[in-house]
């Protein structure tokens, strides 16, 4: 099958995600291309025709180890031989217990109850729904409201939305939603100048304490990201902010919910990036590199004392009756384990801190471009932020799609990126090496070189 044949079948068909179908409209001049993919091996993908893509970002940050990694795709197969799947209401099965018994091994000390959901956005419902209920079945009902930061990213379903505050995602729906309170983060790009991403942490916490001191009796839970929020361009800031959150949120009586569903499994260089402030949310949703990137599968790590709220007589119908047909399906399951088991097999971590001061080393001169407003890493995520004038940080235009254009390029030299806007990112799987890195990064610059030229 060539690409052209399987394109236009799909754009009969095909509905795409976070895409505006027109772009892919091969009849019009500046046509994005659509990319049929065919096989994947390691960090690369193949088309129907044979050309090759470094998958910079890890098929949307899900994907660890490599496409069609040897050891989780025989994991898979072995689990398939008995069993595919069975409802969780009142059944259990091996691989579900099993991961269980892993995620409450692996996380912060307090997390020992694990509730699993399809994805992402239904991981934070879960939270959301179980802080919420819990401060119900505990006699204070009042507590109604979340408290979200400006920037943030938790997911498209409507109450993983509504905490959201990316106006790009949320606007058009904002009737449909309920009402939060969103507070000024701690995003490190706006510090000023000289000033360092803890001071500057610091500094932006005074405004969450405000907030917190104002409005806790009618407050539910904090949501945040910790460290990255990545669909918010990116941005970082320092563990600082989730250390004086978790005490103010004790002080409060608030429960923490760490969004941890994109950066967690290693991303920023702790296997979870609460435990580079060294604390334990009441609630941590997890997802994406949960299962290596091969099939949808998230859970919510918990506290026996959440569990405790809910354990009671039926008659008091006090039970958490959320529920997914597909939830702890042993397929995903099985995945998630043979993804933790190549954790504990190999020190990745380690590795990932030589991987990442590779991708460091290789962008050190994009913060001297004119055009380069920033360039940021935490962990295996490095950004690079284009702006029109470096001097005055004023951004390009949103209409002019400058990222759009990097894309492209980078299309056709082999590597695929999808920029945030004017935000040029890498995510890579952990098994990207020297010489990919190189490429990728090589890639990138040639690109953006050609984004700003006017």
């Amino acid at each position: 099958m060539k690409n052209a044949e399987l394109v236009k079948r799909d754009l009969a068909v095909l509905w795409h995600p976070c895409s505006q179908m027109k772009d892919h409209d091969p009849e019009l001049a500046e046509s994005l291309a659509m990319i049929p993919i065919k096989s994947g091996a390691g960090v690369w993908l193949e088309d129907f025709e044979g050309k090759r893509y470094l998958d910079a970002i890890s098929s949307w940050w899900v994907n660890l180890f490599g496409h069609s990694h040897p050891w989780i795709n025989q994991a898979i197969k072995a689990q398939l031989d008995r069993l595919e799947h069975v409802m969780l209401g009142g059944l259990t099965h091996e691989s579900a217990l099993l991961l269980a018994e892993k995620l409450v091994e692996i996380t912060p000390p307090g997390l020992d109850k694990c509730f699993y959901a399809d994805n992402g956005s239904a991981a934070v419902e879960v939270a959301l729904k179980m802080s919420f209920h819990y401060w119900r079945n505990s006699g204070q009902s009042q507590k109604t409201k979340f408290i979200t930061l400006e920037n943030s990213y938790h997911g498209e379903t409507l109450g993983a939305l509504a905490v959201g505050a990316v106006d790009l995602y949320k606007n058009t729906y904002a009737p449909l939603l309920m009402e939060v309170i969103t507070v000024p983060g701690p995003d490190c790009f706006f510090r000023e100048s000289g000033e360092s991403w803890e001071a500057y942490s610091l500094r932006r916490f005074a405004e969450m304490e405000q907030v917190l001191a104002q409005h806790a009796e009618s407050v539910c839970a904090v949501i945040i990201e910790p460290l990255v929020q990545c669909a918010g361009s990116m941005r970082m800031y320092h563990p600082i902010y989730l250390k004086l959150l978790r005490a103010a949120c004790d002080k409060y009586q608030v429960h923490l919910i760490a969004d941890e569903i994109a950066v967690g499994f290693g991303r920023t260089g702790t296997l979870f990036a609460c435990e580079q402030a060294a604390i334990s949310p009441d609630f941590m949703c997890l997802s994406k590199g949960l299962t290596g990137g091969y099939l949808p599968l998230s859970a919510v790590m918990t506290s026996n004392q959440i569990y405790a709220a809910f354990y009671d007589d039926y008659q008091n119908l006090s039970a958490f009756l959320h529920s997914h047909s597909y939830t702890g399906n042993a397929l995903g399951c099985r995945a998630a384990l043979a993804t933790i088991e190549l954790f504990q097999q190999q020190d990745v971590l380690a590795a990932n801190r030589g991987l990442a001061a590779q991708m460091a080393q290789a962008t050190a001169g994009f913060a001297e471009h004119p055009h380069i407003a920033e360039v940021r890493q935490t962990g295996m995520i490095v950004a690079i932020e284009l702006i029109q004038d470096k001097a005055g940080r004023v951004a390009y235009p949103w209409q002019q799609r400058r990222g759009l254009q990097v894309y492209k390029y980078a299309l056709q030299h082999g590597v695929l990126l999808r920029p945030l806007g004017n935000v040029i990112y890498f995510m890579p799987p952990y098994v990207i090496n020297e010489e990919e890195i190189a490429l990728m990064t090589e890639v990138a610059w040639q690109g953006i070189q050609l984004a700003v030229r006017d």
